[in-house]
Order: structure tokens, then sequence, then C-alpha cells
């Protein structure tokens, strides 16, 4: 009989043991390789059955086991050691408690996070790095809080069929189950956060708090009685479902979120938030929701709570892919914002303006939540310095009239988590032998003078331990597609701990090419197979259940893999999650990356591989654009720009299969007389040194603080000081501003000095403006100088403000200033009128600038 009902029954544990159920409470035991000790320590064989899960291991032990513990005076010590570490961690001062002025407190939110295996809210890199970030606040002790939703089925359990075809599983998740926390009034009543749908209806749900050391995370949960069936199941799957689905999803994410931050406020006392940071699009009505905040306590207008709001938001776009971006039919998004469940205070058109493409080259039918996201935040960033120049010209349309470079998109590149994704064993001869860097993050060089011998043991160890649990993967997965156990007797010999290991591991959408590996089956046999330097590859990755084509990847890939002549040196193995990632990072030599550039936004899983002592062999896209060095591993060269993609394909195919033959693999196996590779070990320690200190977390994070959040919260601050003065008078002037923009006009241009000019010489500029009704206060007339290409564009310019603003014929002001001739070659010069308020987070936040009519009073020269 098939249950129809499933929940958890919790353990009770013996009065001595209670401080481990305040360890599995709190998440910080999934990086914290000490209280994992104490746990293993509870009962070892329970504890590998388990799957290293804390919550399941004291569901699942004898009571006689715990009546023992509770007697075992030194287990109790440790126990009581280890509580008391983390009562320390969670409550001493830390970096972020040095910082005058920093804000009391930052939301951050997420659809996914990917915090442990144990918890499974996550698909792939987005969830990853958004629960690094929530580690990495910890441990640097930002008052961050973390808001999502809880998936009762989360993303899915990934198998294959007989012949190779993904397989779906969504296992049902009990919050009961879970180290989560059910968030109750003072009373005992569980909260309820309430969304306004259409029809009368409302979205009800109740929120589930994790512990990720000092991060509060609130999930939201719609599964509740007071919501019929359609209502319960938005949050049934991560990323499932149609577009209604999704929007429900979002709607409940951003809109209920902040609702769920205030009442965890006020039961806690946690501080409100100051800063609002939006982790992609898909959190995007957050602003709407605190801009009905605004307007219903502050009686501000929709243009003064948009400023108040904008000002200490932060957004950030984590695709270059256009697929990759959450648009809803504008008629979808009108019916759940308007009619009878519009919100006086917001109305539906204006809702629907912030997410329009209403840029030359946009869907006017479409609402974007990116576009939406952007609009509500005054400070925006990608994830890699590539990604930001792709996004300014991706998202340039909203900055209409400025230059590329000028589009107020920056950029903070990501980072991991040392402590999620580095072996213990590397922190551990970190430890000893470079302790400075293992404590806080000085001394990497100190790397170098690490015997190559020791780390060629570490790395050993590290190969051998992913060989022997792919070993069980690939066992469990050849029987689960119906092999006999005779039939799967080659496995005990498949792969070896001593040959060099390729890891690559992603979702499959098609930009990442999870078959160019394949391009030549002959070649890549050969290099597998090769009699003196072979090479073994380890492949694992999910493909959307809707992606066919990512599915048919994945089936080309279980097919080659399966063959009897190859199947012990390449392997594909089923549901990659945080577990099976952390073993790939910590035990291939190699990481590979091939992805279409420039359409890997950041791409941290070789970050991970770095840490731990691997090598990088990628295209140059993402954070490997920006950090690589020629020695730290290896390029793919991209040979973007080509006519066709499938000569693209087979040109970096080639390229990678002699980077692997005659580079990777040649250094990998060169030896001196003790048996290690001696360049090999050169390129780890200085991959470790050089890139150690850029690729952690806590730089990720420091940056996101003293680059945009403490701005933000300053902003903030500015705004709503006095009564909310700052935004009205900084909505009004906007509003005045773009009134008048059209009256605004550049009218003459002239300037003078030698015909040919020399290093160190000044030319004089005049400009002749006619503001309108504008005042000389409310803009800026600057030059733009610098080199020029062939075609006369402004290269890399730099900006001089004008002054003066004297009266000038026909009513008109004139400005002017000295151009400095700073270096010699082609120069040139332009001139425009942008608005200028203190308030502005720079010259293009408003996407208003007066040109010249033509280019008139240029002065091009070859200056020397």
């Amino acid at each position: 009989m098939k249950a129809i009902r499933r929940f958890t029954v919790r353990t009770v544990l013996p009065e001595p043991l209670r401080q481990l159920e305040e360890l599995v409470l709190n998440l910080r035991w999934s990086w914290h390789h000490e209280t994992l000790d104490l746990f293993r320590a509870v009962d070892p064989e329970l504890w590998r059955a388990v799957g290293h899960d804390p919550v399941r291991l004291l569901g699942e032990v004898a009571p006689e086991r715990l009546a023992r513990l509770a007697a075992d005076r030194r287990f109790l010590r440790r126990l009581q050691d280890t509580a008391d570490d983390l009562r320390e961690y969670l409550t001493a001062p830390r970096w972020y408690q040095s910082r005058p002025g920093a804000p009391s407190s930052i939301a951050y939110f997420s659809p996914e996070y990917g915090i442990t295996a144990a918890l499974p809210q996550y698909s792939g890199g987005l969830g990853i790095l958004a629960g690094d970030h929530l580690k990495a606040a910890s441990d640097l002790g930002v008052p961050l809080i973390g808001v999502g939703l809880l998936y009762r089925h989360g993303y899915f359990s990934q198998s294959l069929s007989p012949d190779g075809w993904q397989l779906e599983r969504y296992p049902p998740i009990d919050p009961n189950g879970l180290p989560l926390t059910l968030l109750r009034e003072t009373g005992g009543t569980p909260v309820r956060v309430r969304v306004g749908l259409p029809k009368g209806r409302d979205l009800h749900a109740q929120v589930w708090v994790a512990r990720v050391g000092r991060v509060p995370q609130l999930l939201l949960d719609s599964d509740v009685e007071d919501n019929d069936q359609a209502a319960r199941d938005v949050t049934d799957r991560l990323y499932g479902g149609g577009g209604d689905h999704r929007l429900l999803q979002e709607m409940l994410l951003g809109i209920g979120g902040v609702r769920a931050i205030r009442a965890y406020c006020r039961i806690t006392g946690h501080a409100a938030p100051e800063v609002f940071h939006t982790n992609e699009g898909h959190a995007g009505f957050l602003g709407l929701e605190r801009i009905r905040e605004l307007a219903a306590e502050h009686g501000l207008s929709f243009d003064e709570a948009l400023e108040a709001a904008r000002a200490g938001t932060v957004f950030t776009t984590h695709t270059p892919v256009p697929a990759g971006i959450d648009r809803f039919p504008r008629e979808l998004v009108h019916t759940y914002f308007g009619g009878a469940n519009e919100e006086a205070d917001v109305p539906a058109g204006r809702i629907l303006a912030l997410g329009a493409e209403d840029y030359p080259g946009g869907d006017r039918t479409v609402f974007n939540m990116a576009v939406m996201g952007m609009r509500l935040a005054q400070r925006v960033n990608g994830v890699s310095a590539l990604h930001g120049r792709v996004s300014r010209e991706m998202f340039g349309g909203l900055w209409g009239g400025f230059d590329t470079a000028e589009v107020p998109v920056g950029s903070i590149t990501n980072g991991v988590h040392e402590g999620t994704w580095v072996a213990r064993e590397v922190l551990e001869l970190a430890a000893r032998e470079v302790p400075a860097a293992a404590e806080d993050g000085r001394g990497w060089e100190g790397v170098r003078a690490v015997p190559g011998g020791e780390i060629w043991r570490v790395r050993r160890l590290l190969r051998e331990r992913l060989v022997q649990d792919a070993r069980r993967r690939l066992r469990e997965s050849w029987r689960g597609r119906g092999a006999s156990e005779a039939e799967v007797s080659w496995v005990e010999d498949a792969l070896d701990p001593d040959v060099l290991t390729i890891g690559f591991a992603r979702r499959v959408p098609s930009y990442k090419r999870l078959t160019l590996m394949m391009s030549d089956p002959t070649r890549l046999r050969s290099i597998l197979l090769h009699p003196d330097r072979p090479v073994q590859i380890l492949i694992a990755g999910k493909a959307h259940p809707a992606d066919e084509g990512g599915k048919r990847l994945i089936q080309d890939i279980v097919r080659f893999s399966g063959a009897e002549d190859v199947r012990h040196r390449i392997v594909f193995l089923p549901d990659y999650d945080m577990a099976l990632g952390q073993l790939l990072v910590q035990g291939c030599d190699v990481w590979m990356n091939n992805p279409l550039r420039p359409l890997e936004a950041c791409g941290t899983s070789g970050m991970k591989a770095a840490l731990n002592g691997g090598l990088n062999l990628s295209i140059l896209d993402g954070w490997w654009d920006e950090w690589y060095d020629g020695q730290n591993g290896w390029a793919i060269p991209s040979a973007d720009g080509l006519a066709t993609p499938e000569r693209r394909d087979e040109l970096e195919a080639a390229a990678l299969y002699e980077l692997i033959e005659d580079h990777v693999a040649v250094t990998f196996y060169d030896r001196d007389s003790s048996g290690t590779p001696g360049r090999w070990l050169e390129m780890v320690k200085h991959t470790i040194a050089t890139l150690g200190p850029k690729v952690l977390a806590s730089r990720m994070v420091r940056d996101y603080v003293e680059g945009y959040y403490a701005p933000a919260a300053a902003s903030a601050r500015a705004m709503a000081a006095d009564g909310y003065a700052g935004a009205r008078a900084l909505a009004a002037w906007k509003q005045r501003v773009a009134k008048a923009w059209p009256g605004v006009a550049v009218e003459h241009v002239e300037s003078n000095g030698e015909e040919s000019p020399r290093v160190g010489a000044h030319l004089a500029v005049r400009v002749v403006v006619d503001l309108g009704e504008l005042a000389p206060e409310d803009v800026a007339v600057e030059v733009a100088y610098g080199r020029v290409d062939d075609h006369d564009a402004l290269v890399e310019p730099s900006y001089l403000e004008l002054t003066g603003a004297e009266a000038a014929e026909n009513g008109g002001l004139r400005y002017a200033g000295e151009v400095p001739l700073a270096r010699s070659g082609p120069f040139g010069y332009g001139v425009r009128v942008v608005p200028n308020h203190p308030s502005l987070s720079g010259r293009a936040e408003l996407g208003l600038v007066a040109l010249p009519p033509a280019p008139h009073g240029m002065t091009n020269g070859d200056l020397r």
C-alpha cells in the first residue's frame, strides 16, 4: 500500500547530546571539518550510509548508540568544545565589524542556493555562487539575510536509460527532514506572508529559516493549507512549469521575500536591510514591493519611492545568453499586476514600463526581468571583467546615446568558498606549510617553497579518492540501466589513480559544448589510449528537462564512453551535484572548459580546481580570460568571428587535441629521478600562489561590500534623510530635466592651438550651448578626448568638464577649457552635454545626452 502522506519523525536526543541539534541546525557544518568529524564519530558506518547528511544521521541512529554516547565523557567533551567553537564563530567580531558606517544589514535574493548536497535547492552555477556568497559573508561577519524559495522537489535527480537517455526524477523533500526551522510569531503561530493575485485570490507562504553560519536564510514555501492546490504547487520545483508558474514563483520570491524579511526582523530584532542585492532578474519584483512600502508608509509618489528604492539596490546579471533571462508576455504581467489586483501606489502601467524593451532591437511585446532589475537598481554589475564588457553591449540600449564603455554596468569577478571546495588534505598542507595564507589570506607566495613531493603525494591521494568514488557511481549507473553484476565486472579496473585525469562537469546548454571533445572520435581514442601518456576523462552534467538537444549531447557522450575499448578511460557520471562536484574539482589534474566565447559569464569550477592544485585548460572566457597568465594552465585558442559554427568547432577541437597531446600530457608525464613531474608541480605552485588570493569568495564579498554595498547604503541614507527629502528632490529634478531635455542643444564648437601641436601642449576648446529651460547647475558640458581609431571613434577617452557658463549670443551660454595633449599619434575630441546632479551614480544614469548635430569643429591630427 502506498502512503497517502509522507513526513519525518525527528529523533529525541538524550539531554547530554542536545547540543548536537544546535550543531545540525547551523549549516556551518557543511564547511567545518571538525564538526563533520564529530558527526562521523556518532556512527561511522551509518555516516557513510546516509551520505554524510547529519540530519539523516540523527534521524536513523539507534537509541542504544545514543545512550552510549550520552555516557561517553570523551565524546561529550568533544561535543562541548565543538558547540563552544560554533558560538564563538557566531558572536566574535570579524572583518566587517571593523568597518565604520557599513550597512547595518544587506538582503540577498536568489532563486536558488547551493549550500550543501543535503539541502538540494540548486541547479547549477547561479545557486552554487549564491551559496558561496552566503558562506563567505558569514566568515567575514557581513550581516546578510538570504532570501529564496523552498522547492518541495528541488531541481531533479538524474539517471540514464539503457540507451543513455537522461531520465529525471523528483524525489519529495520534507522540510522537517532538513536542517530548517519554521519562522514563528512570538506566540508560536507560523508566520504567513501573502501576495495578492487576480480575481481576489491570495498566494500564501510559510517561511523556513536555515542558518548558514552567521547568515539567516529565509526560504518561502507555498505548500500550506491556506492555498488551493495550484497555489500550493507554486514552489514545487526549481525552474519548473510554464510562464504563469514561473511568474508566480518570481512574484513570491520578490514581493513575498521582502515581506518575509520584514516579519523576520520584527520577530528577531535583526537590523532591517539598508541594501537589497538582486542576484539575477528572478527576484526583480522586490523593487516593486519596496516602492509600495515607501508610498504607503511615507506618502511618497511612485517616482519618489523609485528613487529611494533604487539608491539602495544592487543588481547582478549572470548570463550573456539572452535565453537565460526570463521574459514574460506583457499581457501576462498586466493580468497579475493590473485590474482589480492593481495597487493604487504602484500602477500597472508603471510596472510594465520598467520591464519594457523599448530600445532599438527590443521586443515590445515582452516584459524583461533583467531590464526591470536594472531600472530598479542604481548599481549593476556582471560577474567577470569580460562579462561586464559583454553586458554593457547587451544592455546598452537602456542608456542610449552613450558609448558602450560608459554604460553603467560594472563587474565583480566571482569567487569560490575555500572551506566548501578545497580538500581537507590541501587545507591541512596549507596550514602546515603556509600558515599565513591559510589563516588570513596573506603570504600566498610561500606556496612556491612547499616541497613538490608533498604536493604530489596529496594530489595522488585525491586522484585515487576520485577514482574509487567514480567506480562506485559507474557501477550503480550501469546496474540502474539494466546491466547484470557480471556485465559490470570491468568497472573494477576502470580509471587509474596514476593516469592524467581531466574533468569536465557543468550544465548542458549548447554553448558549453559538452561534446566538443568528440569532434574527432579517432583522435580522442588515440589520446585516451596513448601507450606512454594515457589520459582519462571524467564527465558529469545535467540537461534541463525540457532541453532535448542537451539530452542528445549526453546520450552521445554516454554511447561513446560505453565502447569496450575506451570505457576504462572516459566515463559519464550521472546525477551531478555538489558532492560529486567536490570530488571532481579536488581529484582532477586538469579542469577543462570549452564554451563558445564570450557566453560563459564566469565559470567558477576552474577556480575550485586551481585551489586544489589542478590546472586549467580552457577557452579564454569568463574569469579565465581575466587571470590566465601563460603559466597557470593552458588557453584553448578561440576562433570566434568565423563564418560558420561548424568551422569554429572544428578549429577549436583541433587546438584542444593538440594542447592535450603535445603540452598537457607531455608535462604531466615528464618525471624526474624521484618520479615527480617537476615542471608540472612548478605550474601548480604558480597557480596557487597567483590565483589563490584572487579566486576566493571572501575577496568577492569584500569587493561587493566596498564597491557596491557601502556606496549603496550611503546613497539610500541620503535619499531617506529628513523624511525622504532627497528622494523627493531627486525625483522632481529628474522629471524636470527629462521634460526639458529636448530643448538642450550644442550650438557651436571651436578650438584653437598650433596646427601641428606637440605632446605637452594644450588645445583651447570653446562651446556654446542652449540649455532651454534648464539652469547651468543642471548639466555638465564635457569634452571627451583621446586616441581615435581609423573611423575617428574615440578609444578609451578622457573627459574634461568645461567651465564658464557665460552669456553668449542668442541667449546661449559659453563654456571653455583646455584639453591636455599628453600623448602622440592620432588624436580627437568630441563635445556633449549631460545631466548633472550630486545624487546620480554617473553621467549615464538618465540615458540623456546632447551632442553637436555633426562632427563640428573637430581637431584631428598627427601629434608629435
